[in-house]
């Protein structure tokens, strides 16, 4: 197939689209089945939600440490690397017999989750600058496809078969991704005018200094932090409401009501190329304002499975787009900083995904769904207020 002058067919983005979804599923299969792992390992709720709470840290502290490399070196070498281990990683959690090994294999592969981050600033090299958000979107509709099947999968596969084939079936598919990286993705793209070799220290260290310099990204950074936290303490929350004695569900009802983000699959590349038209700024701001009038109806909603349909539907359509706004405020600044940029914004992306992981379960062991809803409005309102100071000062 002839490539156009882009440097990305639209057989390379769909790879690039897959191997982004295969490799970042891994974090998302015991969102409809923690409830049933924490009854395995007979761990309260509060303790369960350690397992995804470490995995999205050390996934922000792989990414600190890792993903500047690929300013550096190949990013198809270290996509190989760093799959493999993912790999391994997920065998480990499909054999773990006690709590302790579970979570350390898990948090391990929070720490090697790295290839889905390093695409994005990949892509980005490779298409001009008026796709960049129809192909940003692509990705992050591959990350929703993912997520997607992850959940609806583990949950039916859990509640039929064992939860511990959920892993073995991951393990499965990261070993196949694995082999066919060489031919998604091309070797070391060539500079015109090469960059003055960095130490591995200073590399990694420059991402903090950037953040100062372009502080657009702390502030996209400090937004997508908010709205993935979002996502995930409504799913986590989501996982002990409707299994609980109160709402009588199974894991695999849990993973049905996952399907809802099949709407974010038709929504996102299409809001995508409408964030290219407005503006990223402008776009992000309305796009919360519609994301915070879906979130405050988890309250009155959370005690009919059918009526959490529209609040769900409403935040799983805009809530993508919100991120691909946010990386499209700095994806278009100099290639050489590229991959640090991004390797800041999501850092900070994952503590606070990290950190929402952890009160999910929290808030709902100590107040229940109203727990959860309450939380989630928080971050949804302040998610309001930085786009407006965003778009208020974007740069001319």
């Amino acid at each position: 197939m002839q490539k156009p002058a882009a440097g990305l067919s639209r057989a390379d983005q769909l790879g690039l689209a897959m191997l982004t979804g295969v490799t970042v599923a891994n974090a998302y299969y015991i969102h409809p089945i923690i409830a049933d792992i924490g009854r395995h390992f007979d761990v309260s709720p509060a303790q369960i939600g350690l397992v995804p709470a470490f995995n999205q840290i050390a996934l922000a502290l792989g990414i600190f440490l890792l993903l500047p490399l690929g300013d550096r070196i190949s990013n198809r070498t270290l996509s190989i690397i760093l799959a493999a281990c993912q790999t391994l990683t997920l065998v480990v959690m499909a054999l773990a017999e006690n709590f302790a090994l579970f979570v350390a294999a898990s948090t391990l592969l929070g720490f090697v989750t790295i290839v889905p981050y390093l695409l994005p600033a990949y892509a980005s090299k490779r298409v001009p600058q008026e796709n960049l958000g129809k192909v940003t979107a692509l990705l992050t509709a591959g990350i929703i496809v993912a997520i997607l099947v992850a959940r609806v999968g583990a949950g039916l596969v859990a509640e039929w078969v064992d939860w511990r084939i959920v892993y073995w079936i991951a393990a499965a598919m990261m070993g196949a991704i694995t082999c066919a990286i060489p031919f998604l993705m091309e070797g070391r793209a060539k500079r015109a005018t090469p960059e003055p070799a960095q130490s591995y220290f200073a590399l990694v260290g420059s991402t903090i200094s950037l953040l100062f310099q372009y502080p657009r990204v702390a502030l996209s950074g400090a937004i997508q932090a908010l709205n993935f936290g979002i996502f995930l303490v409504i799913w986590l929350g989501l996982a002990f409401h409707l299994t609980s004695p109160e709402m009588g569900y199974g894991t695999d009802t849990v993973g049905y009501l996952a399907a809802v983000a099949i709407v974010s699959i038709y929504a996102t590349p299409r809001l995508g190329a409408w964030a290219d038209k407005v503006g990223p700024y402008r776009a992000r701001l309305l796009l919360s304002l519609l994301q915070a009038a879906g979130v405050l109806l988890f309250w009155p909603t959370g005690s009919s499975l059918w009526l959490l349909l529209v609040p769900l539907i409403i935040t799983n359509i805009v809530g993508p787009t919100i991120d691909v706004s946010g990386r499209m405020t700095f994806l278009t600044l100099a290639p050489a900083i590229r991959t640090r940029l991004m390797t800041g914004y999501i850092i900070m992306m994952f503590t606070g995904a990290g950190i929402a992981s952890w009160a999910a379960p929290v808030a709902y062991a100590y107040i229940g769904w109203s727990g959860i809803a309450i939380l989630c409005g928080a971050m949804s309102l302040l998610i309001v207020l930085l786009s407006w100071l965003g778009a208020r000062n974007q740069p001319a």
